[in-house]
């Protein structure tokens, strides 16, 4: 049972997911892309068993992800009537691609999280002042709409696989909404809890979850979430996007690596 647990992995190979989680949860919680340094981890540890790394990723990730919404919520003003159903679709959206993820193969969804890397890294190059200041392009329902479709998209690729959820949600409130970039942390973590809850409606009753190893991860995730919140609303927006910008350039040089190396 124990060994079940934990995936049957050994004692190095729980500590290392662990320093994943932590390093995942102080990024993600600043901009995104905890899962781009969490999943590939669990996928390295469980080669086999590619589902039960997607399953355990999730818990660990919900966890982490609700602490830091919780945290961004009394920090900063979230405009929850178009947050909610933002949320609510993008949970639906995960739902679908979670039972789709056993379809996917892995390559694809590395070519496909590189190119729009590739993308929002040229984007937020050539517009520097994307995401400083709060410039909303859209009012009332119209914003509604927008938020609702880029969520059960994001959402969709959160269940199928995850990795990059969190950035694409940002961008997608930067960009296309407006909001700056403390702001958008703070909704796109909101609405990753409910992609997070989602997808583990669908991994967990079928057993592709490894509860011990899930558990310890999701401690480290929570600590690493604390930092990265209060780095976040303590810096402001201008630090979060040279972090973001940061990140998104790494895991554009990690995904090229890998995907060079076969």
């Amino acid at each position: 049972m124990h060994a079940a647990l934990f995936a049957h992995l050994a004692f190095p190979s729980i500590l290392l997911a662990c320093v994943a989680a932590l390093a995942a949860g102080t990024v993600d919680a600043m901009v995104g892309g905890g899962g781009l340094i969490q999943l590939p981890v669990l996928l390295f540890l469980l080669p086999h068993t590619p589902v039960l790394a997607l399953g355990t990723n999730k818990l660990a990730s919900l966890v982490g992800t609700s602490t830091a919404a919780g945290r961004y919520v009394r920090r900063t003003k979230v405009d929850w009537r178009s947050a909610a159903p933002m949320a609510g679709v993008a949970l639906c959206g995960s739902l679908l691609g979670a039972s789709c993820a056993r379809l996917m193969p892995a390559t694809v969804l590395d070519v496909v999280v590189l190119v729009a890397m590739v993308g929002i890294a040229i984007h937020l190059w050539r517009n520097k002042a994307v995401g400083v200041v709060e410039r909303l392009r859209f009012h009332g329902a119209a914003r509604i709409g927008v938020m609702a479709v880029g969520g059960v998209i994001i959402g969709f690729w959160d269940g199928l696989a995850g990795p990059g959820t969190g950035s694409l949600l940002i961008f997608f409130l930067v960009s296309a909404i407006g909001l700056e970039f403390v702001g958008a942390s703070a909704v796109a973590k909101v609405v990753n809890c409910a992609t997070n809850v989602g997808a583990l409606l669908v991994f967990a009753p079928g057993g592709s979850v490894a509860w011990g190893l899930a558990a310890a991860m999701a401690v480290c995730n929570v600590s690493g979430a604390l930092i990265g919140t209060a780095l976040a609303t303590s810096r402001g927006a201008t630090f979060v996007r040279k972090v973001f910008f940061g990140v998104v350039s790494l895991l554009i040089v990690s995904l090229a690596s890998k995907l060079a190396a076969g």
